[in-house]
């Protein structure tokens, strides 16, 4: 992680630790989260900060105190995010437990905790760039702004009973804390890491950015889908999940999100062999990974459209992508970055 999103051969102060601790567990709270929507445990705890009217989650029904739940919090809540308040009773509410989902969508909540320290601390530490690089605790802000409104939609999530937009915005929300962090770590370095082009590489940076669009666009329709495939898991409970595909390809989203991967393998193919021809040192890390992982990504939307909408499968294809967006993103600064072409 350090050699792809730093560089080669560098050493990193303690400011750099520290919003690359933030950025890693962001990384790693997006494969959690991943899990969360995978096993359908998004209402596993029904309130928000607490669960269950609890700090610490029950195991068993029977450890739920019923009537200190917030009921009428719940409904008022509920109606405001657009759900009919009465369905919010005491006895539906108590008939959803599943410790399972509970402790699941716990330990989610949980590993939110180290991102928030780690980007307090990063913003902290960015007041010592004020005059040097003003960017930097500009970024450290709006990381910190970041943070606190996917905490607030996480709420929202939750209260609005999974309705659907809300979790597409919460995973947007959570791409560009991503970029932000990104670039608060390529913006830390003594001498910001620059990518070295030949003079016929000049615009490999646009070819870059057209695959990394394309990549972001095919990302948009993922989430879209993703929420049928929610939709989907609610109204046909345990049925064998290779019906779900053969219902998802009656929908114009899947079949496009589906088709429009190959323009998104094209032009990452193309990427790769402009920069192992135009880069200064041929293609290096960066651009490995980014193949790697786009080819993974195919491999697994094939596993998803033509065995079944795994769960394990749909937890590596969200992580995944994060994770694309995080390497590709740091190339792009990288590569827009002022530096002289080289004459080879």
């Amino acid at each position: 992680m350090q050699s792809i999103l730093l560089g080669y051969g560098c050493s990193m102060s303690t400011f750099q630790k520290v919003a690359l601790a933030a950025l890693v567990f962001t990384l790693f709270l997006m494969f959690v989260g991943a899990i969360v929507r995978a096993t359908g445990a998004g209402m596993g705890c029904p309130d928000w900060p607490k669960c269950w009217g609890q700090y610490i989650p029950p195991t068993s029904v029977e450890e739920i105190d019923a009537d200190s739940l917030p009921i009428e919090r719940y409904k008022e809540k509920a109606e405001r995010y657009g759900r009919n308040p009465d369905e919010v009773t005491r006895e539906n509410v108590l008939a959803e437990f599943n410790p399972t989902h509970t402790w699941t969508e716990f330990i989610n909540r949980l590993c939110s905790l180290p991102i928030g320290l780690f980007t307090l601390l990063t913003l902290v530490l960015s007041f010592k760039f004020v005059k040097k690089r003003p960017l930097i605790p500009i970024l450290a802000v709006v990381a910190t702004f970041l943070v606190g409104l996917n905490a607030w939609m996480g709420a929202r999530i939750v209260y609005s009973g999974l309705k659907p937009g809300t979790i597409t915005t919460h995973m947007a929300l959570a791409v560009l804390l991503i970029c932000v962090q990104v670039g608060i770590v390529w913006l830390g370095r003594e001498e910001t890491w620059k990518l070295k082009v030949t003079q016929l590489g000049r615009k490999l940076k646009w070819v870059g950015l057209v695959a990394f669009l394309f990549i972001i666009l095919e990302g948009i329709m993922g989430s879209q889908v993703r929420e049928m495939t929610d939709a989907l898991k609610k109204s046909h409970g345990d049925a064998p999940r290779i019906e779900w595909s053969a219902e998802l390809e009656q929908t114009w989203m899947y079949l496009v999100h589906r088709s429009f991967s190959w323009a998104v393998l094209v032009t990452s193919i193309l990427f790769y062999i402009a920069s192992r021809n135009f880069r200064v040192g041929g293609a290096g890390w960066h651009e490995k990974v980014i193949l790697g992982i786009v080819i993974a990504q195919m491999v697994l939307g094939l596993v998803l459209s033509q065995v079944g909408v795994l769960p394990v499968v749909q937890v590596l294809h969200i992580g995944l992508s994060s994770l694309l967006v995080a390497v590709f993103f740091h190339w792009l600064l990288a590569a827009f970055a002022r530096v002289p072409s080289i004459r080879v």
